[in-house]
């Protein structure tokens, strides 16, 4: 690539203003990742660049293998990449800004646990540190947060007496959750029996058996031992992708189907956009076609013998 600007400083200030942005690590790899490969496929300078260089690119991708998800992945990334450059005016002008992205066919209903399997999930934590784990889900399960946002939670954010739960989440944005009372006993228990920190000035609410603030990647690892023991005792879930986002998958159903309205979901689930919401309405929907077929009308005899002819 011949530019007038090295491709790692680029690369570095691209990082540095997704930190600054409170992009989550893992959306930072990944954007980082795919700009990487984006400037080695280029062959002109950043100020020469047009869309079109852009849809070569995203077309060799789906030649390579890249689906629509990864294609429209990819485009967000280099979007976002010249949107920093024009920030800190490294860039005038942003190749990827109008270019459309993929229709991604969706599932029509999020993969989920029923209740009967959660709290069998739920019973199955054992062992050293169960109640920091059994805190941990049932935040996810039935308070809706990510595992990003359990790993930033401090001490300070949860109110023992008025049994709100402070929420730092997604875009650097703060939500409030009122936890029922189980929930909150629980994390006041929680909280008796937290694991001293190395440093005392410490504040993350959940904490690793090597005293830091324990990892995202340390809370996946615990929900998905326990989901591969909760396997082997139940045969529909063989086959299943299980991970610890599905917790929070099952809180978002849950409310739907107890008939929570979608705008207060959203404010719960902390989506900047209620169309994300909007993909836990079909399970809604599922629930209200059982409903019907449960009530088998009974029809008029003359007209079950016209019926029967079509």
């Amino acid at each position: 690539m011949d530019t007038i600007y090295e491709v790692d400083e680029l690369l570095e200030l691209f990082d540095i203003w997704m930190k600054d942005q409170g992009f989550t690590p893992q959306t930072q790899k990944a954007y980082l990742g795919d700009v990487r490969l984006f400037l080695a496929a280029i062959t002109k300078t950043i100020h020469e660049l047009e869309a079109i260089d852009v849809v070569r690119f995203l077309t060799k991708m789906r030649q390579g293998g890249a689906g629509d998800s990864t294609r429209n992945r990819y485009l967000s990334s280099i979007r976002t990449f010249f949107g920093a450059l024009i920030e800190h005016k490294y860039a005038v002008n942003n190749p990827a800004l109008h270019l459309k992205k993929s229709k991604v066919e969706k599932n029509s209903l999020p993969s989920y646990l029923d209740e009967d399997l959660l709290t069998a999930f739920l019973e199955s934590i054992e062992g050293k540190y169960q109640l920091r784990n059994v805190a941990m889900f049932l935040l996810m399960s039935y308070a809706g947060l990510r595992v990003s946002e359990l790993h930033q939670l401090n001490m300070s954010d949860f109110n023992r007496t008025t049994q709100l739960l402070q929420v730092y989440g997604k875009g650097r944005k703060w939500r409030s959750v009122p936890l029922p009372a189980s929930i909150a006993e629980v994390l006041g228990a929680a909280l008796n029996e937290r694991i001293d920190p190395r440093k005392t000035t410490e504040q993350a609410f959940f904490v690793s058996q090597f005293g830091r603030r324990i990892s995202t990647r340390m809370i996946q690892k615990i929900a998905e031992s326990h989901f591969i023991e909760l396997k082997k005792h139940y045969q529909e879930l063989q086959g299943k992708a299980l991970s610890s986002h599905k917790l929070r998958h099952t809180f978002a159903t849950m409310q739907v189907i107890a008939g929570t309205d979608i705008r207060t979901l959203q404010e719960l689930l902390g989506h900047a956009s209620i169309q994300t919401t909007q993909i836990y309405t079909h399970v809604g929907d599922k629930q209200k076609q059982e409903a019907m077929n449960r009530v088998i009308p009974r029809l008029p005899t003359s007209m079950r013998k016209a019926t029967s002819n079509i």
